[in-house]
């Protein structure tokens, strides 16, 4: 088999597309999940009592790489790859690989735009720890648009016809 001939074999395409939603959400989420970590480090060094709280607001990052890995085992599961039951033609592969896109590039870019309004809520418990809620509100908008791009991802999984 040829190099054009992997790069379009349907079973490649969507491997990919799930693969692509795993890794790309992943990164955001690494990388958001780091930066609430360090903004909650420097606070436990001054107040340790506000380990829950931080640990609380750094999490929450981390929820788009779980949409990228629901998203990969949606994809695996409907070309029948966990079944082993693989047929995929290519234009099905191609539609299964743009279907994890909205999660894998809203997921990458919400998480770090949630870590950074997560690390500001840092401060917000830093001084008025009865204000949590309102941090984890204002981090949680950002949420919203990472959800629609995992519905959007869902919709367009189980819309897809996987004829084998």
């Amino acid at each position: 088999m040829g190099f054009v001939e992997i790069l379009t074999n349907g079973t490649f395409l969507s491997v990919l597309g799930a693969v692509m939603a795993v890794i790309v959400s992943g990164m955001g989420s690494a990388k958001g999940v780091g930066l609430v970590g360090e903004a909650a480090s420097g606070l436990i060094t001054e107040e340790s009592d506000r380990f829950g709280q931080a640990l609380l607001l750094q999490a929450l990052p981390g929820t788009q790489g779980i949409y990228g890995v629901l998203t990969a085992f949606m994809i695996l599961n409907k070309i029948g790859l966990l079944s082993g039951n693989v047929a995929v033609s290519s234009f099905e592969g191609a539609a299964l690989l743009i279907a994890a896109l909205p999660v894998a590039i809203v997921g990458y870019f919400s998480a770090i735009r949630q870590a950074r309004v997560s690390a500001a809520a840092i401060e917000i418990i830093a001084k008025r720890p009865e204000d949590l809620a309102k941090g984890i509100t204002f981090a949680a908008m950002v949420e919203t648009y990472a959800v629609l791009a995992l519905l959007a991802s869902i919709l367009a999984i189980n819309g897809l016809p996987v004829l084998g």
